[in-house]
């Protein structure tokens, strides 16, 4: 099966660094943790190995695509190794200057913003574009709301297909297997759902 590679992408900005160093620490930390050896790991995720040796030592950045695979591999979620990479664990305040966009790999994917900081019991997330994001289904432990500040989206299901305009709103009940994908480049949308690994409690169905 073919290997994915991001290609060098390593950013110039000085600040870029020590995040990325971050957060190669935490894929190699889990990568150790899972008793993988960088090629299986890389086998599994479909990524280059020169890629993930890359990444494990802060010398390049990942697109949310790639940081997906990598994550299935581990067992994880993409916003649980951020998060984990994340030293600002004790601020409340994410400031739109804040390095917390993730660009995606290719120019249509768009861009992904992390709206808390650090491994909250929230999470939140604002994505920017992403028209080429419906080839991915997705399928959450608890529920998740996608809301549409500006622009279109379409989401998908087994059972259906809804098109948001600005300002709609789809509850997704978890266990959904789903996609979505936004109409324009510009199209920002929030996600916003409990963090993984977190149970929600529910009322018992009445009798």
């Amino acid at each position: 099966m073919g290997r994915n590679d991001e290609g060098p992408g390593v950013r110039d900005e000085v600040t870029e660094q020590p995040r990325w160093q971050r957060l190669g620490d935490v894929v190699h930390g889990r990568r150790r943790a899972a008793g993988l050896t960088l090629a299986q790991l890389a086998e599994q995720a479909q990524l280059s190995q020169s890629f993930l040796s890359q990444l494990e030592n802060g010398r390049t950045n990942a697109s949310l695509r790639s940081l997906q695979r990598i994550s299935d591999a581990l067992g994880a979620t993409a916003t649980e190794l951020l998060a984990a990479a994340d030293t600002a664990t004790a601020s409340v305040v994410v400031r739109a200057t804040d390095d917390s966009r993730l660009e995606q790999a290719e120019a249509h994917d768009g861009s992904v913003r992390a709206l808390v900081h650090g491994a909250r019991d929230l999470r939140a997330l604002e994505f920017t574009g992403g028209t080429t994001r419906g080839d991915r289904e997705f399928t959450h432990d608890n529920d998740e709301l996608i809301y549409v500040v500006t622009g279109a989206v379409t989401v998908a299901t087994p059972a259906s297909e809804t098109t948001l305009a600005t300002g709609d709103t789809y509850y997704c009940v978890a266990g959904t297997r789903h996609r979505w994908w936004a109409h324009t480049d510009d199209t920002v949308t929030l996600v916003l759902a409990v963090a993984d690994g977190l149970a929600v409690r529910r009322a018992p169905k009445a009798r």
